[in-house]
């Protein structure tokens, strides 16, 4: 295992941001590596640290985007949309890239929820892409609209004391009450993660850092999962998808936040798709299915087939 940081140039900043990453397995065989692009914004990577089961046959990078973990972060841009845009972190990714010797090699990407929204943006650029070998998007959203769709029906099964409390909150923009905390806890012990006991360490590691340092999170999504207000309120990849070339897996919770209707689209218009969806999980599904999650991902990973629909 190896850790380092990559200095990513940002325009208008004025000095280099630091990428920090990891490296678990060995970079140097012939194995194809993985890159792991983690949600949020701002999430970081502990949660997804359990993809390291897939080592050291597959060497996997994590790395923490700017803004949060530990990379650069920069408070004094919260709330500014322009600079906290997706071509920002298409960037990031590539410099990454870069940094390791990786783009003369073939790679596979790996993006959960929103680092499965990157992962299809930066997979269809080609000049990005050119060595992407296999891309998997996890419990994310092809735009921003069919995201707000399986949101709302998933609110709508709450307990009406719970809607009472979300709706309250929405009219008066004040999100850190104990009854509001409460009221989102209902709603992600149902869609975030099935594992019990609550919150698994996963959880904890993906809330505490937006608690720590909303910047991302706030600016991009918004004030709560459950109101998306941010510069991503409008976001769609749709148009892209139809020039993303390489084989897919798409794979989500039976419980998932990110609901069917959220990933059809990929479906639908990517050319070499696989779909899967784990029962008894929600949005952290590789926590509440570990097992079934990592077989599926490693047998995708390892099948050198092309997989049609």
């Amino acid at each position: 295992m190896t850790e380092g940081t990559a200095e990513f140039n940002v325009p208008g900043l004025p000095k280099p941001c630091q990428t920090w990453y990891k490296v678990v397995g060995d970079l140097t065989t012939s194995n194809t590596p993985l890159i792991v692009i983690h949600g949020g914004p701002g999430a970081c990577h502990e949660y997804l640290l359990p993809l390291a089961d897939l080592a050291p046959s597959i060497p996997v990078i994590f790395y923490d985007q700017i803004g949060n973990g530990q990379s650069t972060h920069l408070p004094e841009k919260s709330g500014d949309e322009d600079f906290w845009s997706v071509d920002l972190f298409q960037n990031e990714l590539d410099n990454l890239i870069l940094h390791l010797g990786l783009r003369e090699r073939p790679i596979d990407v790996f993006g959960h929820s929103w680092g499965g929204m990157l992962a299809a943006v930066w997979a269809a650029t080609p000049s990005s892409s050119a060595n992407l070998r296999r891309l998997v998007i996890s419990s994310s959203l092809a735009s921003m609209d069919v995201w707000r769709v399986g949101i709302t029906a998933l609110r709508e099964n709450l307990p009406e004391d719970v809607q009472k409390v979300l709706r309250q909150a929405e009219k008066t923009k004040d999100y850190e009450t104990p009854e509001y905390e409460a009221a989102v806890e209902v709603f992600y012990k149902r869609h975030l993660s099935l594992a019990r006991p609550w919150p698994p360490k996963e959880v904890q590691a993906a809330l505490r850092w937006f608690a720590e340092d909303s910047t991302t999170y706030g600016t991009m999504y918004g004030p709560s999962e459950l109101d998306i207000s941010g510069s991503l309120r409008d976001w769609t990849s749709v148009p892209l998808l139809s020039r993303i070339e390489v084989p897919t897996l798409l794979i989500n919770g039976a419980e998932d936040e990110a609901q069917d209707c959220a990933m059809q689209p990929f479906f639908e218009y990517l050319k070499k798709v696989k779909w899967i969806t784990l029962d008894n999980a929600a949005h952290f599904c590789h926590v509440d299915q570990r097992e079934k999650f990592m077989g599926h991902l490693e047998a995708f990973l390892a099948d050198h087939q092309s997989q049609p629909k």
